[in-house]
């Protein structure tokens, strides 16, 4: 009787010591095909580099009329926005969230531009210039941006904003009523694993 409780209680601690080592196993598959946990953590959309360079065919002038090329800005991210002259609240909104950004990444924020691509030729609001100081508003050929600029089907990238790597290469997209706080992680983790820029 005593042999068989023995071999009993032997059985019993191999199906623990086998439960106890086949658990993280069997934890893994239960998260990734049950749970199925999201892949992706950033929030705007992730745009191939290699396929959008800045263009030599923008054209981009300052307001003044002089070539002011995009790639001047090279070797920093830029936080870009197309848009024309007709700066309406929703415009005034995402040069106050680009600001803001900038701002929030502390001693980072030197390795950020900012740039609003004005798609047409009409005069800039003096007020809207001197408030968004620090902002570099360059002219641009909107044919070339909106061929350049990758939108979501059916909008135009005046309905985006953009960020563009220190390499010159596009390479992420946020949509116009994007939430700040979740592009400041974006920018935070993106400034934290980049070397250059």
């Amino acid at each position: 009787m005593e042999e068989v409780q023995r071999k009993t209680f032997g059985k019993w601690k191999l199906l623990v010591v086998f439960a106890i080592c086949a658990s993280p196993l069997i934890a893994s598959y239960f998260t990734y095909f049950v749970v199925k946990p999201q892949s992706r953590t950033n929030y705007g959309t992730l745009i191939d580099p290699r396929g959008y360079p800045i263009p030599s065919s923008l054209g981009s002038a300052s307001l003044d009329g002089k070539p002011e090329p995009l790639d001047t800005y090279k070797g920093k991210w830029i936080m870009l926005f197309p848009h024309d002259a007709e700066c309406g609240e929703p415009c005034r909104k995402i040069l106050h969230d680009m600001r803001q950004l900038r701002l929030a990444q502390g001693k980072d924020m030197d390795r950020l531009e900012r740039v609003w691509l004005v798609t047409d030729k009409s005069p800039l609001d003096t007020t809207l210039m001197r408030e968004y100081d620090g902002t570099h508003m360059l002219r641009a050929d909107p044919s070339a941006v909106n061929a350049w600029l990758p939108a979501d089907n059916g909008t135009i990238p005046a309905d985006h904003w953009y960020l563009i790597d220190p390499l010159g290469n596009l390479m992420m997209r946020f949509p116009k009523d994007a939430d700040p706080n979740k592009i400041k992680r974006d920018l935070a983790k993106l400034l934290k694993a980049s070397r250059i820029g």
